[in-house]
């Protein structure tokens, strides 16, 4: 069994409404896993259901990939710390700039949590980012971008598990990475397009594994859970 201080595993609450997240979270408990509140909940629940989580012991990543300007970006990550989550992220396309305000805002804050930068998303392909006038491969780009978050002094990446071993080579050890896209042995792949296994993913050098479906739309979530920490412990 996974201990949670050590856990990896952070479980999508992906979500319409804040009962049956809040009941999902229950049932799994704090004591196992992480949760990640992204855009649909967070905008219909809103920052309470955020505190109610946290005063119930879990650690909340906010996944709202804040991208605007530098100022607009500092403000909204002040007030993402102030509820007490444990990670928020930005998104590293906003530029060097940006990435410094949120750096700042975060350190000016009673409560610090982590700040990550998303590079790609693990639902692009290289013909999308062509068809986005973006040049070089996805590789490329998502390594471009780590080198940026870095200068900035971020504490770590999103990206897909594919990136992570290039990432580490080219920026270090020091940064963590957080890597969606993680899919159980015989799960369905849905809309990720660059997939790995929770073992794979933390074999080639993830820090914390995202998961939703593959758990909370299993008939047993909790044994999908169970299943996934034992896929771990090996």
């Amino acid at each position: 069994m996974v201990n949670k201080i050590h856990s990896p595993i952070v479980i999508a609450l992906d979500y319409p409404n804040a009962e049956q997240a809040y009941d999902m979270a229950e049932t799994l408990g704090a004591e196992r896993c992480r949760v990640k509140i992204g855009k649909e909940l967070f905008t219909r629940s809103g920052p309470a259901f955020v505190e109610k989580l946290v005063d119930k012991g879990f650690d909340v990543f906010l996944d709202l990939k804040y991208h605007d300007i530098p100022n607009t970006v500092a403000k909204a990550c002040e007030a993402a710390a102030d509820l007490g989550v444990w990670m928020i992220n930005v998104h590293a396309l906003g530029g060097r700039n940006m990435l410094l305000a949120a750096r700042e805002a975060v350190d000016k804050s009673a409560h610090k949590p982590l700040l990550i930068a998303v590079t790609m998303l693990t639902s692009l392909s290289n013909e999308d980012l062509y068809a986005m006038g973006l040049h070089g491969s996805l590789e490329d780009n998502v390594l471009r971008l780590a080198r940026l978050a870095k200068a900035a002094k971020l504490d770590g990446l999103v990206c897909s598990p594919f990136e992570v071993a290039p990432i580490r080579e080219a920026v270090g050890e020091d940064l963590i990475l957080v890597t969606p896209g993680i899919r159980p042995v015989d799960s369905a792949q849905d809309d990720q397009k660059r997939i790995m296994t929770p073992a794979e993913a933390m074999q080639a050098g993830s820090s914390y594994l995202v998961i939703g479906r593959p758990v909370t739309q299993a008939a047993d979530p909790v044994a999908a859970l169970t299943t996934i920490e034992q896929s771990l412990s090996v």
